[in-house]
């Protein structure tokens, strides 16, 4: 099921098995700059075009967890949204992301406890089609019980 609602909270009440939420950006070199500057990670395979052209990369790439950043958009905003706490992300790191790239980053309700609240969400990011970065996160979702 692939219902784009964004900005907003289901409680736990309301999620089912394999609801997905999504967002896509355009990664700029601005976003990058400021990751870098926020993060205080100033890696020169981001930020120095002559340095990255050296590197296993052959150019400038984004940082992981900026890319990592926007799985944590769509839970934070989308699915459940506001109010959701994180307990636990695991991430694996499949290919790199350039500036100017579009990254769809995407999570899907797999398990659920609902007397704990705790959702788990797979989730990923692709370019192009092709998996960039895939991983699974455990979240404590909002209530209406709790409103």
């Amino acid at each position: 099921m692939l219902d784009n609602n964004p900005r907003g909270t289901i409680c736990i009440e309301d999620i089912e098995m394999g609801m997905t939420r999504y967002i896509r950006k355009v990664i700029t070199d601005r976003d990058i700059e400021q990751f870098a500057e926020i993060s205080t990670d100033h890696n020169p395979v981001h930020l120095d075009d002559e340095y990255a052209r050296d590197t296993i990369f052959e150019g400038r790439i984004a940082h992981g967890m900026l890319t990592a950043g926007l799985v944590s958009a769509v839970i934070g905003e989308q699915l459940p949204g506001h109010g959701t706490i994180y307990m636990s992300q695991n991430l694996k790191f499949l290919a790199p992301v350039r500036p100017g790239d579009l990254v769809h980053a995407e999570v899907k309700v797999v398990d659920m406890v609902i007397d704990k609240r705790r959702v788990k969400l797979d989730c990923h990011c692709e370019v192009n089609g092709k998996n960039v970065l895939v991983g699974e996160a455990i979240v404590l979702a909002p209530s209406r019980k709790f409103d």
